[in-house]
């Protein structure tokens, strides 16, 4: 139902780092409140809650998600319970923001989509730089001729342990870690954002640790001579750039993923005789205007089924990005089918 006036009222599952930078986003956007927190530690919410300055605290998950006065949830949760999380919302009739990985395979990314349509409410991956100005403009001159033909989309989404987390999250498979998962999933959906396709083929090579991939390399083939490629990884220095190369020009963000300066984030068109144009942009928090977006989605009352469809394409690939660096094959995406 469309109320263009309505607060949005909104719930976080869990008390992981990333919910302290979304509950200050909340804070800061339109017409929206941060009403609740969950966690299955009573104590640990009740304190949460007043150092964030929310209303009401709870010590289960269910009991936020079937809190009448929810009408939408952030789940920040291991990917490993995206799947049960995001279904239980949606069927309880909460629209539904969830971190990435958006699951862990693509039948259960299908299946979250799937049940938050049936119940009518939004899902969304928790990719943030997409609903920044500065993503607009720099998708405005992707589509433009600037660039001329498309040919190279090349990434990088890395960090440095200095020290090896053994317990952390990102280490354990079966919880949805690796660097793929973490990071690449930036670097596979930056693709998937300039070129508005799917890959026809890809191929991935992995340094494992505790079976998960500690540091991950990446090719995907797209139609119209078209080609990206990728790193991820827990082992290198700070990187977070994407350069599109076309046949006039490239377009080069050092800092797609968040920018090094939040009031100045910029990116640059270099033409084949090595003129660099920079273009700064406005300059809001990127996670208040995921926010923002978010819940003009839930005050529209039209949801925008653009977003679950890109997060489980990025899942799509991932998938099999990772099951090529495990078979050492180069896989085609109309032949695999996720287990």
């Amino acid at each position: 139902m469309k109320d263009s006036n309505r607060t949005v009222r909104w719930g976080i599952l869990g008390t992981a780092r990333i919910a302290e930078k979304i509950s200050i986003a909340i804070h800061q956007a339109e017409n929206a409140e941060l009403t609740c927190i969950a966690s299955r530690d009573a104590t640990r919410a009740a304190d949460w809650a007043e150092k964030h300055h929310v209303k009401r605290s709870v010590a289960s998950y269910d009991a936020l998600i079937h809190d009448p006065d929810i009408d939408a949830v952030y789940i920040p949760l291991p990917p490993a319970l995206h799947g049960e999380w995001t279904v239980r919302a949606a069927r309880a009739g909460k629209h539904v923001l969830c971190e990435k990985p958006l699951a862990l395979n693509v039948n259960q990314a299908r299946e979250m989509r799937r049940v938050c349509l049936e119940n009518e409410v939004q899902l969304m991956d928790g990719v943030m730089w997409y609903h920044h100005p500065r993503a607009h403009e720099m998708l405005e001159l992707i589509r433009s001729d600037a660039l001329g033909e498309h040919r190279r989309m090349t990434s990088a989404f890395t960090f440095n342990w200095d020290t090896v987390p053994e317990g952390d999250l990102r280490l354990q498979r079966d919880l949805g870690g690796g660097s793929l998962g973490d990071l690449g999933w930036y670097c596979i959906g930056v693709a998937l954002w300039a070129f508005n396709e799917l890959p026809t083929k890809v191929f991935g090579t992995a340094r494992p640790y505790n079976d998960v991939d500690y540091n991950f390399s990446g090719i995907m083939w797209f139609s119209k001579d078209r080609i990206a490629s990728f790193d991820c990884g827990f082992d290198v220095n700070m990187r977070k750039w994407f350069e599109l190369a076309g046949t006039k020009a490239s377009l080069i963000c050092d800092d797609f993923t968040r920018p090094w300066e939040n009031t100045k984030p910029a990116f640059e068109i270099k033409d084949s005789q090595g003129n660099r144009t920079r273009h700064e942009t406005a300059n809001p928090l990127q996670e208040t205007c995921m926010i923002n977006h978010f819940c003009d989605i839930i005050r529209s009352g039209r949801l925008e089924q653009q977003w679950p469809d890109l997060g489980i394409n990025t899942q799509r690939v991932l998938n099999a990005l990772d099951y090529s660096a495990r078979t050492e094959t180069v896989v085609n995406l109309a032949d695999f089918f996720p287990k």
